[in-house]
C-alpha cells in the first residue's frame, strides 16, 4: 500500500504526524552513551526504539557513539512516506575513531523502517557514499538538515565540522546530498563551485556546525571562525539549491566585520553557532522566494556581561542580497528577562513560519531562543529558559518566556541547561529537558502562541505512554 503525501514527519503514511526523538547518551545492551531515538506514532499507534542494535539498522552499539545526537525529517524517495535522518558523529569508522556518520531510515506503511528498503548509510571511504578517507574526529553527522528544494527536488545536507582540509585541522565541511539517486558533493570554504564559498578553510573553523534550510535558501554555520586575530568570532555562509554539477550555488557570507551587520566580531562570539531558517513573503509578493535566517550569537558580550549572547536576523532575497532584520538580545525593549554573564542567549533556535504561502507576519513566523545558562534563582544555575518572539516586527512586542517551574513543568533545578534542545513544528515548539532531575526528564510541547508561563499542551515522558522508563539524556534532541 502507498504512502498518503501531504503530512510532515508521517513516518507510517497514516496522515496523523509523528515524533522522533532522541537519547544520546543512553545505555544499550549493556553499552554506555550508544544512543537510541524513540519514534512515537500519532494516534496512539505506538512507541518503536530505533538504536544500532536494532534489527535492520546498521552497525553495533559502541561507547561514546551517541547515535540521534542529530536528527532530521524528509520524504527520501519520495514515497509520501516521511524519512528519519539520525546523525551519529561520534561512530568510529574501521580505525577512524569519532569520525562518524549518517543513516536515513525509511517510512512505511508498517512504520519506519517496515517496508523493503534497507537503510542508506552516509560516512567517508574511498568506496563509500561520502568518499574521501574517516579520520578521527571528523564528527560527520554533527548537524543535519533535510527536505525538499522549490524545485521538488530532495536535499540532504551533512555537516562534518572535524574535517580537516589537506593539513588545516578541524576546518569543516559538509556534504550536500541532492534528488533520490543521492548525488553527494563535499564542500568546504576552499572550494571552487561556480562561485566562491565564504571564508577560508583555517584551523578550527569548525564549518558545519550548524545548518538551516528552506526550499530557496540554506545555510552552514562557522562558529570557530576567525576575523583578521579574533578567534573564534564566528561566521554563516549561504547557498541557494541551484546545482551546478551537483554543487548549490554559494550566494554569501555574513560576519560581523561587515559595514551592513550590527555589533563587533569579538573573541568567542561564536557568531553562527545556532541556525534557523523559515520561508519569507513580504507584502504584496506573489511567490515565497525569500529567507529569514536567525543566527545564534551565544558568546557575544553586552557591554560588560560577557557571554550574555544575542541573536541577529537576516532577510535573504532571491538574488542572494541580504538585509538584517532584527538584533535580539534580553536588555531590548520589552523583552522577558535580562541579559545575564554567561546566560548564552541562542546556543540554541528553533523556528516556524505557519503560513508560508501568505504574507509573513509577527503571529505566523516565530523564533524560540535557548538561553541554557539563565538563573532562576541562585539555589538553580544554568537552569535555563527560552524566550519565543515575533520575527517580523519589534521582538518585546510580543514575546513569552518560559522557564522549569513556570510554564515548563518539571522543577527547576541547577544546570538543566533548558534551551538546549528546541524544535519547531507547524503548530508546536518543542522544548526538552534531557537534563532536569532524573523524573523531570521530558520533552513538552508548547503552542506557539502560547502565554508566558503557560502550559505545554503535549508531553513526552519516560515510562509514560509505552516509551521506555530508563533515560539518560532523553529528549536531547527531537523533531
Amino acid at each position: 500500500m502507498a504512502c498518503p503525501s501531504g503530512t510532515e514527519s508521517d513516518f507510517n503514511g497514516d496522515g496523523i504526524r509523528d515524533t522522533a526523538i532522541a537519547d544520546p547518551e543512553a545505555t544499550v545492551d549493556g553499552v554506555a552513551k550508544a544512543g537510541v531515538v524513540h519514534v512515537v506514532y500519532g494516534g496512539s499507534k505506538g512507541v518503536l526504539a530505533l538504536s544500532q542494535a536494532t534489527d535492520g539498522i546498521p552497525g553495533t552499539p559502541e561507547t561514546g557513539d551517541q547515535y540521534g545526537s542529530a536528527l532530521a525529517v524528509y520524504d527520501a524517495d519520495l514515497d509520501g512516506c516521511s524519512d528519519l535522518v539520525v546523525g551519529a558523529p561520534y561512530e568510529d569508522i574501521g580505525t577512524a575513531p569519532d569520525s562518524g556518520l549518517v543513516h536515513v531510515i525509511y517510512g512505511a506503511t508498517a512504520g519506519l523502517g517496515g517496508g523493503t528498503k534497507a537503510v542508506s548509510e552516509f560516512y567517508q571511504g574511498s568506496d563509500k557514499p561520502l568518499g574521501g578517507t574517516p579520520e578521527a574526529d571528523d564528527w560527520v553527522g554533527y548537524a543535519v538538515a533535510a527536505g525538499k528544494a522549490s524545485s521538488g527536488t530532495p536535499y540532504l545536507l551533512i555537516g562534518a565540522p572535524g574535517e580537516s582540509i589537506g593539513t588545516i585541522e578541524d576546518a569543516g565541511d559538509f556534504y550536500y546530498v541532492s534528488g533520490t539517486a543521492f548525488t553527494v558533493t563535499s564542500i568546504n570554504q576552499d572550494t571552487e563551485t561556480g562561485g566562491a564559498v565564504a571564508g577560508i578553510a583555517e584551523q578550527d573553523d569548525r564549518f558545519g556546525s550548524s545548518i538551516a534550510a528552506t526550499p530557496t535558501h540554506f545555510a552552514v554555520g562557522t562558529p570557530g571562525e576567525a576575523l583578521d586575530t579574533t578567534t573564534f568570532a564566528g561566521g554563516v555562509a549561504y547557498f541557494n539549491h541551484t546545482l551546478t554539477s551537483g554543487y548549490p550555488k554559494p550566494l554569501g557570507g555574513l560576519a560581523q566585520d561587515q559595514d551592513a551587520i550590527n555589533g563587533d566580531g569579538e573573541v568567542g562570539d561564536q557568531f553562527g553557532a545556532a541556525l534557523a531558517m523559515v520561508p519569507y513573503r513580504a507584502s504584496g509578493a506573489t511567490s515565497t522566494t525569500e529567507s529569514l535566517l536567525v543566527v545564534g550569537i551565544p558568546g557575544e558580550d553586552l557591554k560588560t556581561t560577557v557571554d550574555a549572547g544575542a541573536v541577529q536576523v537576516f532577510k535573504l532575497a532571491a538574488n542572494g542580497t541580504f538585509t538584517e532584520t532584527a538584533w535580539i538580545d534580553q536588555n531590548g525593549v520589552d523583552v522577558d528577562q535580562s541579559a545575564e554573564a554567561g546566560d548564552f542567549f541562542g546556543r540554541r533556535l528553533a523556528a516556524v513560519n505557519t503560513s508560508p504561502n501568505a504574507t509573513s507576519t509577527g503571529t505566523t513566523t516565530r523564533v524560540a531562543i535557548g538561553v541554557p545558562g539563565e538563573e532562576s534563582t541562585e539555589e538553580n544555575p544554568d537552569a535555563g529558559g527560552v524566550l519565543i518572539v515575533p520575527l517580523v516586527g519589534a521582538p518585546g512586542a510580543s514575546d513569552q518566556w518560559i522557564d522549569p517551574g513556570y510554564g515548563i513543568p518539571s522543577a527547576p533545578a541547577p544546570r538543566m541547561l533548558t534551551g538546549l534542545s528546541l524544535a519547531a513544528t507547524p503548530s508546536l515548539l518543542y522544548v526538552g529537558e534531557p537534563y532536569g532531575t532524573a523524573d523531570g526528564q521530558a520533552v513538552y510541547g508548547f503552542p506557539w502562541g502560547v502565554a508566558s508561563g503557560g502550559a505545554p499542551t503535549q508531553t513526552f515522558k519516560p515510562g509514560q505512554g509505552g516509551i521506555p522508563a530508563a533515560g539518560a539524556a532523553f529528549g536531547a534532541t527531537v523533531r
